[in-house]
């Protein structure tokens, strides 16, 4: 009797044994790389969009420190040319998983690794970029979103004449990939609504000054298509464009935030957060090449109605009540 009780003692010994180890192997410990330009201190800047994403990874029962970590990367000053060696970084770091902001930051990804997850977020189109095969089945080791900037360059374009009917020439001001895409995509449209358009590159910032001011000679109203280092330099943009004394349009609200007239996007805030689900899906096992990149299907008009009575412009009515913000 004394000998069952001692072999059932210590079978239940063991068995909580078993229970108490089981209880202490760590949980899986993700990592994933967060790869954008330089932080900005405007309402949709860089910190706003990873909070926005790690706001989402919570939902999904991420919690940064406990089952993930998050390896912040940004460059500095808006310099492109440090995304490689970021990338590289990441790479060295073994992370499970890389998200990307901006073409040059995903073709710094790319290039720096062909079999780690890479999630992006890109104004252009990837395809053409010939970052992914297709929307559908991106193949490769990238998915994620596109916001079809360049196909968004129309209706701005149709938003300008309708809050200024009597605009006819219109200042075309890009940079970059993203602008000259801009470019092709806004010749249609144009044409459709008899407007004049002249594209006007600028390659850097010191070509500000003179730009806007061969705008402010040859049109009526201004549309801006970004680039990476025209949204380091929103402020002086928007103030440019103030002293033109022209109405403008641009390719998203940060330059709102910073003076600017009006704009309108996708949504990129909620496409940030939605990144969070690629990740999850990625992380549980998807592969990249498997999962369709989407298209935005939430945007945003954005007026700022105190750059209009600076400048003497009246926004009508109709349009502000479809105004997002």
């Amino acid at each position: 009797m004394k000998k069952k009780i001692a072999v059932r003692t210590l079978c239940a010994m063991l068995f909580a044994l078993s229970v108490l180890v089981h209880a202490q192997q760590p949980k899986k410990l993700f990592r994933v790389g967060y790869l954008s330009p330089a932080a900005s201190p405007s309402i949709y800047g860089s910190q706003m969009l990873v909070e926005a994403f790690t706001e989402s990874l919570r939902a999904l029962g991420y919690v940064e420190g406990q089952n993930i970590l998050i390896e912040r990367r940004f460059t500095k000053r808006g310099d492109t040319s440090q995304f490689s060696g970021l990338a590289d970084e990441l790479v060295r770091l073994k992370v499970d998983c890389i998200v990307t902001t901006g073409i040059p930051a995903i073709r710094a990804a790319k290039q720096a690794t062909s079999t780690i997850p890479i999630v992006m977020n890109v104004a252009d189109d990837p395809v053409e970029m010939g970052l992914i095969e297709s929307l559908a089945r991106p193949g490769g080791n990238i998915t994620g979103y596109t916001r079809i900037d360049a196909e968004l360059s129309g209706k701005r374009l149709e938003i300008l004449k309708e809050a200024f009917p009597k605009v006819a020439r219109v200042g075309h001001l890009w940079t970059g990939l993203s602008g000259m895409a801009n470019v092709r995509e806004i010749e249609a449209p144009a044409r459709a609504l008899r407007l004049q358009v002249k594209a006007i590159e600028m390659k850097g910032p010191d070509d500000l000054e003179k730009s806007f001011r061969t705008a402010a000679k040859e049109a009526e109203a201004l549309i801006i298509s970004g680039g990476s280092w025209m949204n380091d330099q929103r402020a002086r943009v928007a103030s440019q464009a103030a002293k033109t004394r022209l109405p403008a349009i641009y390719p998203n609200s940060q330059f709102i935030v910073d003076g600017g007239l009006m704009s309108y996007n996708a949504a990129f805030l909620d496409q940030h957060r939605r990144m969070a689900y690629y990740v999850d899906r990625i992380l549980k096992g998807a592969k990249p090449a498997d999962l369709p990149v989407e298209r935005p299907n939430k945007f945003e008009f954005v007026v700022n109605l105190k750059a209009a009575k600076q400048i003497g412009l009246t926004i009508p009515q109709s349009l502000l009540y479809r105004a997002t913000k």
